[in-house]
């Protein structure tokens, strides 16, 4: 009975698994066309009568045209709409068979393997009751047009029951049918969720390392390649005082960049720290600020005028990328701007941490400098402004220096990955 439970089936995949169970269900066909072949002789057999033509022909006619649409069956889950059409002309195949051949085996055959095949069609017992009870009716109106009123009554009783039970195995194989289904489903749909989890954590797990690549660059541009920059714009400047045979300068500045090597090889120690433990270290703001500023005075010569007025309390992310931002901008404008007078202004405003670096040196493109092979501090303190929910404002021109703004949210959980 398999083949009256079919789902409708729309998609490709669906057509394709509609196409396996109707291969599985090909030798139900066989063995009920044998039944029905079987059911034609035994009343052939019994009852002689239908031998002759006038009724052999029109009855063998129509039972192959019955086969055939049973047959045809599985096709209805495709397309429901020929369903009405199908188990009306199966109605008047049958109410006309009956008529011809007037045998009660018949009768109660046809009729209960139809009224099952209609539930099983449907696999909705309360939609699929309306063919039955028109098929109960058809059967009871070929029962009492073949043997009177005076059968009827006993036709039911055993007509009845016999319909009760098929129509109770029909809907527990139909239920036990969409169960499997739906067991079916649901392990296709797993199997899909566990593909697409192994998907998922794949590119998890490449955007991890990436991010990682990322702050693993901002961390080495920000420690070694910002310490080791200004050690060059010192050793610079202790070139020309000593070409200008002015030694005491040059030892000044010598001082210095001993310091700032030491202060290099201290952020690079921190930064490896931060990366094994997540705890970063942190100073008062104004202090650090004031360090890279004299760093930068001393070594290039350039007055810096220092506007600070630091808010009470700074997370360490906030405060390690506001020191870090003062001094990437600072080597900027040392290697770059030729610049006369810088001013650097640190403050607070409506619940965020404002620097505003400002120089009056020869300007950039900010849109081209991102492209520059290279030059990757303008870009990796971006992402670190990004990374912890703030902005980065660069306006510049030719020939009309450069104005930093960095705004930087003074709340706890905007941290770096």
């Amino acid at each position: 009975m398999r083949t009256f439970f079919f789902r409708k089936t729309t998609s490709e995949n669906d057509l394709q698994t509609f196409q396996e169970e109707l291969r599985g269900t090909r030798p139900f066909f066989f063995i009920f066309s044998f039944v029905l072949v079987a059911m034609y002789v035994f009343a052939f057999y019994s009852d002689p009568a239908l031998l002759k033509p006038a009724k052999l022909i029109p009855l063998i006619f129509l039972g192959i045209v019955h086969g055939a649409l049973y047959w045809f069956s599985p096709h209805l889950t495709l397309n429901r709409r020929w369903m009405v059409p199908y188990f009306l002309v199966q109605g008047i195949i049958l109410f006309t068979i009956n008529l011809i051949a007037q045998n009660q085996g018949i009768l109660m055959g046809l009729y209960l393997a139809l009224s099952g095949a209609a539930v099983g069609i449907i696999e909705d017992f309360r939609k699929g009751i309306i063919p039955v009870a028109v098929y109960a009716i058809l059967a009871s109106v070929n029962q009492v047009l073949a043997w009177g009123w005076g059968s009827l009554f006993g036709w039911l009783i055993l007509f009845g029951p016999m319909m009760f039970f098929v129509l109770v195995y029909v809907v527990m194989f139909t239920r036990e049918t969409q169960s499997r289904r739906r067991s079916q489903e649901l392990l296709k749909e797993l199997g899909l969720a566990h593909q697409q989890l192994s998907e998922y954590a794949t590119k998890v797990e490449e955007l991890t390392l990436s991010a990682e690549r990322q702050r693993m660059a901002r961390e080495l541009h920000d420690t070694l390649a910002q310490g080791l920059a200004g050690l060059i714009l010192q050793l610079e400047a202790v070139d020309s005082h000593l070409g200008q045979d002015r030694p005491e300068k040059a030892q000044t500045i010598v001082h210095q960049a001993m310091g700032r090597a030491r202060v290099t090889l201290a952020d690079a120690r921190r930064a490896i720290k931060n990366l094994r433990d997540e705890t970063p270290s942190t100073e008062n703001l104004s202090d650090a600020v004031r360090q890279e500023v004299e760093r930068f005075t001393t070594a290039t010569g350039i007055p810096c005028e220092l506007e600070l007025s630091p808010p009470n309390r700074i997370p360490t992310t906030v405060h390690e990328n506001a020191r870090r931002a003062v001094a990437e901008g600072l080597t900027n404008i040392a290697r770059h701007a030729q610049a006369n007078n810088v001013w650097l202004k640190l403050g607070e405003s409506e619940g965020m941490l404002e620097i505003t670096l400002r120089d009056d040196g020869v300007g950039f493109d900010p849109t081209a400098s991102v492209e520059v092979s290279g030059h990757y501090g303008l870009v990796g303190l971006r992402e670190r402004v990004r990374l912890a929910g703030g902005s980065l404002k660069v306006i510049s021109e030719s020939g009309a220096g450069t104005t930093l703004t960095l705004v930087l949210p003074l709340e706890d959980g905007a941290a770096e990955p």
